[in-house]
């Protein structure tokens, strides 16, 4: 009888999430401008987008701003001893300053603030 209860609730749970994470966000057109509403009621410009040929319905859900977390060079800095020379990176360049962002650091956050010839960056992944 556990089971049975157990896996009805399972069965709701999954059912419930789906049908709250449908992969289609609502587009509205007002005046020329199309428009799309993600998961947090934020509007996006999709107009350029739509103007070259992509159709509304097929993009998916926008998670919102600040979805994630960037991180900075502080949570990026791995110690030079042990380092796999198979490390996956991204690297930047300017002038005689360089830098490497390990991908498996970045995996779950996308995006992270750094600065490279005393200007600011984005690496994103």
């Amino acid at each position: 009888m556990k089971k049975a209860i157990a896996f009805f609730l399972l069965i709701l749970g999954v059912s419930l999430y789906m049908l709250n994470s449908s992969s289609y966000s609502s587009a509205i057109k007002v005046g020329d401008k199309t428009f799309l509403i993600d998961r947090a009621g934020e509007k996006w410009d999709i107009t350029q987008a739509v103007s070259i040929g992509f159709k509304p319905e097929r993009f998916e859900f926008g998670l919102g701003r600040n979805a994630f977390t960037p991180l900075n060079d502080n949570f990026l800095t791995d110690p030079k001893d042990g380092t796999s020379n198979r490390m996956r990176v991204i690297g930047i360049s300017k002038g005689h300053e360089a830098k490497a962002f390990s991908l498996r650091r970045m995996a779950r956050h996308e995006i992270t603030n750094s600065s490279i010839g005393g200007k600011p960056v984005a690496v994103g992944f």
